[in-house]
């Protein structure tokens, strides 16, 4: 029993001191979400699902009082949003190291959907290395926690058993996951939206589906699949360069392309404006053709 008390002591202690990082943001219509106090000087990181309004944003602190806010900037793929509250003073998260996380740790997920801040207990029940979300943003680290996804806790900050935050919750990158954005992606994308407001992103302006390759091709070409086009955006730069609706794309910069992750993760802002060659499959003919990135807007 003292072991068990000490546990649920040490736990209490943990949302006590992490809970002043911890804001509510009224951003949407229905539930609010959460917030983490990124800055002293009004900074505070939360899901950019959570964003269904860029107007009239506001997060209630801990301390009870309900400030305006305005949108820095925002990254869909990521799911990370970053705001700016009419205030200073504010007390950061202290961030761990997402690396030393392993699977079977405590984790506690911490939100303020309301005006008292809210804990759920449980495990990371998947760990694993750098890893590419279905949206094509690459996430430092893979971090899956067993807490499910609360309403409101989007957002909010998950640590570790020594009070130390791991990330942000969010159930918006992975279906029927709930996931932790590493703090490692967070400095990325945050320092990114900074300075620039917005993450900036490669855009070809095409729709694509995997499709697996006659037998015959993939001997020949010792690949199994490729991307099959099945929409082309009027004046993208998919168009400009000559792909056609029915183009099966074997490759880009090089390299072999099997999913849609696979382009997309070659699509980053250092290729914006860069002609990188394309391999393509058309009328069971191979060739090899030329398209100039564009940025998405």
């Amino acid at each position: 029993m003292e072991l068990l008390s000490n546990l649920s002591g040490a736990l209490a202690g943990i949302v006590e001191a992490t809970s002043p990082s911890v804001v509510r943001v009224e951003a949407r219509r229905r539930f609010p979400a959460t917030g983490t106090v990124w800055a002293a000087e009004g900074l505070i990181v939360t899901a950019d699902h959570a964003i269904e309004h860029e107007e009239h944003i506001r997060v209630g602190l801990p301390d009870g009082r309900s400030l305006a806010a305005t949108l820095v900037g925002r990254d869909p793929t990521t799911d990370i949003a970053l705001l700016r509250a009419e205030t200073d003073g504010l007390a950061p998260a202290a961030w761990g190291d997402p690396a030393s996380a392993r699977t079977g740790h405590l984790v506690l997920s911490l939100g303020r959907p309301g005006r008292a801040v809210r804990a759920r207990l449980g495990v990371l029940s998947a760990v694993a290395d750098n890893w590419r979300a279905p949206s094509g943003a690459e996430i430092g680290r893979y971090l899956e926690v067993d807490t499910g996804p609360a309403p409101g806790f989007s957002g909010g900050p998950a640590t570790n058993a020594a009070g130390d935050a791991l990330g942000m919750q969010t159930s918006a990158l992975l279906r029927r996951a709930s996931l932790v954005v590493p703090v490692t992606t967070l400095r990325r994308v945050v320092d990114t939206l900074l300075t620039y407001g917005r993450v900036r992103r490669g855009y070809l302006g095409i729709g694509a589906q995997p499709v697996r390759l006659p037998g015959r091709l993939r001997e020949e070409l010792g690949q199994e699949a490729g991307l099959l086009l099945i929409s082309v955006e009027p004046g993208s730069p998919a168009e400009g360069a000559g792909l056609l609706l029915g183009d099966v794309i074997l490759g880009f910069g090089g390299g072999r392309i099997y999913h849609l992750q696979d382009l997309m993760g070659l699509l980053g802002a250092d290729r914006i404006g860069t002609a990188m060659p394309v391999r393509i499959l058309r009328g069971g003919v191979v060739r090899e053709m030329s398209v100039v990135v564009g940025e998405r807007g």
